[in-house]
């Protein structure tokens, strides 16, 4: 990755969906302060996923009112017409679905081009194969451990050996990108991912459905760290 994460690695980046937004600035500032080094936020259009989030004017509303960094998970058809869009809005970073790219290297390179780390999305389903010819240009992969769409979904376990698959892969290419997950995550399976090569952790209903997220937030970057410790 271009830049270091605040903080250093292993990373928890709280993901906006599940939050209230009526309280949305005050619940930053507390998963802010209990270590996250990194924001999610998902992007959905009802097309691509069957559901309807947030667009560039929310992005630039939440870079108004936090310093970390903004990962934007763009879960839409035709997302080279809105990257722009999205990066002058305040994200840091911009991934993109292989599913839903059909010129993936114009459209990482657009990303690149324009400033922001550029991330690969891989479905369940997909397999690593689909990173073949894009993983040089590639800052981050983000592994989906549910099916995109809503929040709260339970985790896919066969990800788990798809993050082991993909960080030898990496490691044998000498590559940088950083490997990120998203989708179930809570503390049971935290350290297994990180022990496994995950370096991104996204969280949601973990971190802002708990009574208080600060202290979620907080265990979870703990077991993330004990992960860490135990895979070396």
């Amino acid at each position: 990755m271009s830049a270091p994460i605040q903080g250093g690695l292993p990373a928890l980046a709280p993901s906006i969906l599940s939050a209230d937004f009526a309280r949305l600035g005050e619940q930053i500032r507390m998963v802010e302060g209990a270590g996250a080094a990194l924001l999610h936020l998902d992007v959905m259009d009802g097309h691509f996923v069957p559901n309807l989030t947030i667009g560039p004017p929310v992005v630039r509303s939440v870079r108004a009112v936090t310093s970390l960094r903004l990962d934007v998970h763009l879960m839409i058809e035709e997302p080279d017409r809105h990257l722009d869009a999205f990066a002058e809005a305040g994200a840091d970073m911009i991934s993109v679905h292989a599913e839903a790219c059909r010129h993936l290297h114009r459209t990482v390179t657009a990303i690149r081009s324009s400033g922001r780390q550029a991330g690969v999305v891989l479905n369940p389903a997909t397999p690593l194969a689909a990173l073949d010819e894009i993983l040089s240009e590639t800052d981050y992969v983000l592994l989906m451990s549910v099916n995109p769409g809503w929040g709260g979904q339970s985790f896919i376990p066969s990800v788990l050996g798809k993050v082991a698959s993909l960080r030898e892969a990496l490691d044998r290419a000498g590559s940088g990108a950083l490997i990120e997950v998203d989708g179930g995550v809570t503390r049971d399976n935290a350290a297994a991912l990180v022990s496994a090569g995950a370096d991104l952790l996204v969280a949601g209903s973990a971190v802002f459905g708990a009574r208080d997220p600060a202290a979620a937030a907080s265990e979870l970057l703990a077991v993330m760290r004990a992960g860490r410790a135990r895979g070396g």
